[in-house]
């Protein structure tokens, strides 16, 4: 088993109990530089893998190949960490990684853990309350959008497909013990307060 772990925005003290307690089970923990490395160090060791700062793809792929090689044995046998600054599911390189292990090693299992990812961390740093709707991107122009407080998924759905969007996940209650995760062919009619819907072309 591999797991994405978020590490937060840079201060040991802001990881989650959960990134401590999975940091302090796993039988190896992998991280993409020094900076991880010394987030983890308070509650454990870790090697140090090479991700270059590139845009070259081949350069890219290359490395991304060589640590999943590195990666693999420690998955296989038991628990293998890969502690991420930020969120793994947020402008990443852990979904990449998981790709190529998935093309060599389709037996290897992996999931993700959420930490503090960079924008709710800048609104804490920067003093600022994001009360209305807002953009992230990485320069690029969005294919996808997420949506707080859905309550009527259906229609939701039914508006945005007119804008051009096809996939959709829905996610109530989550984390919660009676979590439930719902995709474009079963959207509910009606969803909790506390649901989030995810929008992509």
């Amino acid at each position: 088993m591999l797991i994405g772990l978020g590490l937060g925005p840079g201060n040991p003290e802001l990881l989650t109990l959960r990134a401590v307690r999975l940091l302090k089970e796993a039988d190896v923990v992998f991280v993409p530089g020094r900076i991880a490395q010394d987030l983890v160090a308070p509650y454990r060791d870790a090697i140090v893998l090479d991700f270059p700062m590139t845009e070259d793809e081949g350069w890219i792929r290359k490395c991304l190949e060589e640590n999943a090689e590195k990666i693999a044995p420690a998955a296989q046998e038991g628990l293998a960490v890969f502690g991420i600054l930020g969120d793994p599911n947020f402008f990443s390189t852990f979904s990449r990684l998981c790709s190529i292990l998935a093309e060599k090693y389709p037996a290897i299992q992996y999931r993700t853990e959420p930490g503090i990812s960079s924008i709710t961390a800048f609104a804490a740093a920067a003093g600022i309350s994001l009360n209305g709707g807002f953009m992230v991107s990485d320069g690029q122009v969005p294919d996808s959008r997420i949506l707080l407080k859905v309550r009527h998924p259906r229609k939701k759905a039914a508006e945005l497909r007119e804008e051009g969007y096809r996939e959709f996940v829905l996610v109530e209650r989550m984390f919660f013990p009676d979590m439930k995760i719902y995709h474009t062919g079963d959207l509910p009619e009606k969803s909790d307060y506390l649901s989030v819907m995810y929008a992509r072309r």
